[in-house]
């Protein structure tokens, strides 16, 4: 099985910034992604990495967030962040590639391994 533990969550005054990482132990080869979820709203795929490196972002956050993988650790870097960030950010993985058929980047459905989320708190 694989194993997913996030770290790197905290409070932060908007305009500022945090890195999370995400430390995959089990498998080498992964396809892997964040997804955040706030209070009172679905869950949202923000960044995803294939396992050829192709990266994928949503609107709400290109141009801010860059996710990148060195080894078995998935990082997400955030700069410029706003209140609307403030969210339980979620490390997700799937073997790579049979596994990241399932679903298109940013999909829930995409991964079946997921960890345990780390909050990310922005204020004004």
């Amino acid at each position: 099985q694989v194993q997913l533990a996030e770290s790197g969550g905290g409070s932060v005054q908007a305009g500022g910034s945090l890195r999370l990482a995400c430390a995959a132990s089990g498998v080498n080869d992964l396809c892997m992604g964040w997804f955040r979820q706030a209070p009172g709203k679905e869950r949202e795929g923000v960044a995803d990495i294939s396992g050829d490196g192709r990266t994928v972002y949503a609107d709400s956050v290109k141009g801010r967030f860059t996710i990148s993988k060195v080894n078995a650790i998935l990082y997400l870097q955030m700069d410029s962040l706003k209140t609307e960030d403030t969210a339980m950010y979620v490390c997700a993985a799937a073997r790579w590639p049979l596994g990241c058929l399932r679903g298109p980047a940013l999909s829930r459905t995409r991964f079946n391994y997921w960890g345990q989320g780390t909050q990310v708190t922005v204020s004004s």
